[in-house]
């Protein structure tokens, strides 16, 4: 059985030498000297079960350290070091970092021990309650939906189609815990289960509906995120339900006064994928598929603050993707002549520096890559690669 690891940061060798020695036949123990060879390690894909921090450190202290580790390895437990006069400090990082202890300098090795054990136990906790949770949950979903298709075809279709286009623009805005909002696709018309069929067909083509037959369809969102609001943790699953035809210039249901970026980013790429897919289905029995979507893109794009602009730009990116590329979100040295920028870039005074549709070369690419260094971290750009042929060419011309 392999032995949970431990991560040891702090500035001085001597004491993470002497972490390793006491510690290495326990557990798999890492050392980083300094935070920012802690985060490479974890950028790098290193699996830790508990990140033990020093609290003054040069550069960055270890609250702003665990911080990023919580973004990194929010599975990690995680442990500050403190000496006596920065206790208070330590303490706020409890609330900030939500760090699951703090330990005093010079801290005696069995309280060190002990500290650790508690640590070990708090991530098998959690492991273990996330594994449950995520078996009760798609549990519950796979029964959901299974009972949607049985009940109404044409209300699971639409979720089915919705669901791929939403999580591909997930995917290429590189949306945080895209699962939620993958869960809200899937569930998004649960509402509809009892709507005669006729109904729905109408509606998801953009056909108008009879007034009470109208009112019942724009109730359907409220009554799948009562239903979603019912099973545990899925909270931010029902509210993207319940916000999924919310405008973002804060119109549509529900109407409570909630816009812009008020509104849950899940909902308001739901929203996109929603009204692409009504629109494209309307299109498409006028004309052929190419023009659907492209006639569809451009009634979205004459609904003015229906939709989040950036967003918007992603559709018809995947939408109109030209042949043979390929959308992408890539770091720096990611980067190669050939591939286009598909989004403005700006510097650190918030000025363009580079616009949306530009050709990379070995310029542009120094240029970002030197805008990363200046950010301090490793930021991702959503780019359009090219098919290989093309690429490889790119590169040899760039020279």
């Amino acid at each position: 059985m392999d032995k949970p690891c431990i991560l040891f940061v702090d500035d001085d060798q001597e004491i993470l030498a002497s972490y390793a020695r006491a510690f290495r036949k326990q557990y798999t123990v890492e050392t980083a000297a300094g935070p920012e060879i802690g985060l490479t390690l974890l950028e790098e894909g290193l699996d830790v079960a508990v990140v033990v921090s020093d609290l003054r450190m040069p550069g960055m202290d270890g609250v702003e350290f665990l911080g990023r580790v919580r973004e990194l390895c929010p599975d990690a437990v995680r442990v500050i070091l403190t000496g006596f006069a920065d206790i208070s400090v330590a303490m706020a990082a409890v609330n900030k970092s939500k760090v699951f202890s703090f330990l005093t300098k010079p801290c005696p090795e069995e309280e060190l021990e002990e500290a650790l054990g508690a640590a070990l136990r708090q991530h098998q906790l959690l492991a273990s309650e996330k594994e449950l949770l995520r078996g009760t949950v798609r549990g519950t979903i796979k029964l959901l939906t299974n009972l949607l298709e049985m009940v109404n075809p044409e209300a699971f279709g639409k979720s089915s189609r919705v669901k791929r286009l939403a999580v591909d623009l997930a995917v290429y805005l590189g949306m945080e815990e895209a699962w939620r909002l993958e869960l809200a696709a899937m569930l998004s018309q649960i509402g509809c289960a009892a709507m005669p069929a006729d109904t729905l067909r109408k509606a998801y083509r953009g056909d108008p509906l009879p007034g009470d037959k109208a009112y019942e369809f724009a109730m359907h969102p409220k009554i799948a995120a009562d239903l979603v609001s019912n099973i545990p943790r899925l909270r931010e699953v029902a509210e993207i339900i319940a916000y999924q035809e919310k405008r973002y210039d804060g119109g549509g249901l529900p109407p409570d006064g909630v816009s812009g970026e008020q509104i849950p980013y899940g909902a308001r790429i739901l929203k996109v994928a929603l009204d692409f897919d009504t629109l494209e289905a309307m299109y498409r029995h006028k004309r052929r598929e190419a023009e659907g979507v492209a006639l569809a893109i451009e009634r979205m794009r004459d609904r003015l603050g229906w939709y989040d602009p950036e967003i918007l730009d992603a559709l018809e990116t995947l939408a109109t993707l030209p042949d043979g590329f390929e959308p992408r979100l890539a770091e720096a040295e990611e980067l190669a002549p050939g591939m286009l920028l598909d989004q403005d870039v700006l510097d650190l005074k918030g000025e363009l520096t580079l616009g949306r549709g530009l050709e990379l070369n070995a310029a542009s690419i120094r240029r970002l890559a030197d805008l990363a260094a200046n950010l301090g971290r490793k930021p991702r750009w959503r780019v359009l690669v090219p098919p290989a042929e093309k690429l490889a060419f790119a590169k040899i011309l760039d020279g």
